[in-house]
């Protein structure tokens, strides 16, 4: 599991804690996502905030922080679409990644994250870029 040592410390900090972080992220919703990575094909896990939409389904924005290119995790995830693992809160599952393509519903997402967490908006609008919004739909074959 290859990250940088605030990931590391967020990491172990949300496995130690059933998924809560305190400081910077306390109260908000993260998950640690883990793909596999494209050229590598080592394991990697990132602590990511997302959001839940009606179904309870996770969903994660692919920001980098507002960078102009999608981070590192979601390229991994689309050379692996299948070969994920979240862990959210005490409970750790399989899943898929599912792009989210229809207008209506990745812009009422993006409101929704916006209404959430104020700073998403800044970070969308820096990027430059359409940011993909990815659906983590549990149980994989």
């Amino acid at each position: 599991m290859n990250s940088n040592p605030f990931n590391l410390r967020v990491i172990e900090e949300f496995r130690a804690n059933a998924g809560v972080v305190g400081g910077e992220f306390a109260g908000t919703p993260l998950l640690l996502l883990t793909t596999r990575g494209a050229r590598s094909g080592e394991l990697r896990t990132t602590p990511l905030v997302h959001l839940r939409d009606d179904d309870g389904r996770p969903h994660v924005f692919a920001l980098n922080g507002g960078a102009p290119v999608a981070p590192a995790w979601f390229h991994n995830l689309r050379a692996h679409p299948d070969e994920l693992r979240v862990e959210l809160g005490g409970d750790t599952f399989r899943a898929r990644a599912e792009e989210v393509t229809d207008p209506a519903e990745y812009e009422e997402l993006w409101r929704r994250q916006i209404a959430a967490e104020p700073k998403f908006a800044g970070f969308r609008e820096r990027a430059g870029r359409r940011v993909p919004v990815v659906r983590l739909e549990r149980g994989c074959p």
